[in-house]
């Protein structure tokens, strides 16, 4: 699988599900605030799915030292996604919201929780993250 196909396949899923979702806007937020809870939700699912599937790679030849090094690092990356696939659904929305460059403002209102509590929050998840990459990588 390649990731330019990836993000094709998310895409059309979220507009798919939008398109299906919208007769179900209330209008109580911001379309855009809506929209992007429609597509988190629908990338989280996405994820998931994927996730299952069982990863092949084919490999031809010996990896050179820059393949060990961007082995380790996709290790690393995979034991974070790992990590975050573990987390609680509104964890998991705070951690992508974060990820997107998001403020604490800016996500305590499309949560419905406040600043503050989204910083209490996204510190207790960053370390549960550091600790829950440091096993996966400790157990592979």
């Amino acid at each position: 699988m390649d990731l330019h196909s990836d993000r094709e396949d998310l895409f059309q899923e979220i507009t798919l599900q939008a398109w299906k979702a919208y007769g179900n806007f209330r209008g109580d937020a911001k379309f855009s605030t809506w929209l992007y809870r429609v597509a988190l939700n629908t990338a989280i699912t996405f994820f998931r799915k994927e996730k299952k599937k069982p990863e092949t790679y084919l490999s031809d030849s010996l990896p050179e030292q820059a393949d060990i090094i961007d082995n380790r690092e996709e290790e690393q990356v995979k034991a974070m996604y790992a990590a975050i696939g573990d987390l609680s659904k509104i964890d998991k929305a705070i951690v992508m919201l974060y990820l997107e460059d998001y403020s604490y403002q800016e996500i305590g209102e499309m949560m419905g929780i406040t600043a503050n509590n989204v910083a209490v929050k996204m510190s207790r998840i960053k370390t549960k993250l550091k600790e829950e990459t440091q096993k996966q990588l400790a157990t592979n």
